[in-house]
């Protein structure tokens, strides 16, 4: 397989950088072909403005979705930009890795998204109609591809269960996963977190270490996250409601959009 990870840590010899580093490694050991976008080391401009559209007039009034369609169509988004979206088209899997920085991916990480997930690329695909409302959650330009996430955590798994303080984590990552990922038709893997990242002995390095190379070993193996088509049936279009009756009974939140497990 051909897999892009993209990197968002600023310190190379930090936890993250020593799992990046086990994870190409294993992904190279199993045969499969990695290239690694490190957005700090190559100064990634997170902020999307009018350097982001050559071609938009000085004096044009920027209109970030309009501009990001017409650049994408006409090819003139920028070098770096066109260079990541390569990579996304090249690759079989997509693995995003940060620290859950403010309960999310750190700014320059969410700045790769906004510039590179263009739109006619990543969004904006697709007819509209009483039957589809555009190629998107389970559909799209990226569908057929995998994508996962490594993330590493300061707190206490504990704090992020159902009952902790922090909430559950799948409620946490679900912005991503279900927003970012499976909009433009990603499978979605569930995700690697590692837990009490500032407090980690080394002892405990290796055996975190190995639970990650369990998960680069069976890429191609794990079952997705189950969430729901939006244009497969589940959904009332155009208002994109849930159709009642399909949830567990007193179901409700994030979850409504996974399927039910089927026996």
């Amino acid at each position: 397989m051909k897999v892009l990870l993209v990197f968002a840590h600023p310190e190379p010899r930090s936890l993250n950088g020593r799992l990046r580093d086990v994870a190409i490694a294993e992904l190279e050991a199993q045969g499969h072909e990695v290239r690694l976008s490190d957005l700090y080391a190559d100064n990634w401009k997170s902020e999307v403005d009018q350097a982001d559209f050559p071609a938009l007039g000085a004096e044009a009034r920027l209109m970030p979705v309009q501009a990001s369609k017409k650049a994408f169509e006409a090819g003139t988004l920028t070098d770096d930009v066109k260079a990541e979206i390569e990579k996304l088209l090249w690759a079989d899997v997509l693995i995003l890795q940060f620290p859950l920085w403010w309960f999310t991916m750190p700014a320059i990480l969410k700045g790769w998204v906004d510039r590179v997930f263009a739109y006619g690329f990543a969004y904006g695909v697709g007819e509209h109609s009483e039957q589809r409302w555009g190629d998107r959650y389970g559909e799209g330009s990226l569908a057929g591809k995998r994508a996962m996430l490594i993330v590493t955590a300061g707190g206490w798994e504990e704090h992020y269960t159902p009952r902790g303080i922090n909430g559950p984590i799948d409620d946490l990552l679900f912005p991503i996963h279900h927003g970012i990922l499976y909009y433009p038709g990603y499978d979605v893997l569930p995700p690697f977190v590692a837990y009490r990242a500032d407090g980690l002995k080394e002892a405990g390095f290796e055996p975190l270490a190995e639970r990650l190379r369990d998960r680069m070993r069976t890429l191609q193996s794990t079952s997705p996250i189950p969430y729901r088509r939006q244009n497969a049936g589940d959904y009332l279009i155009p208002t994109m409601q849930l159709r009642a009756g399909l949830e567990t009974p007193g179901e409700t939140g994030f979850s409504l959009h996974r399927r039910a497990a089927v026996d």
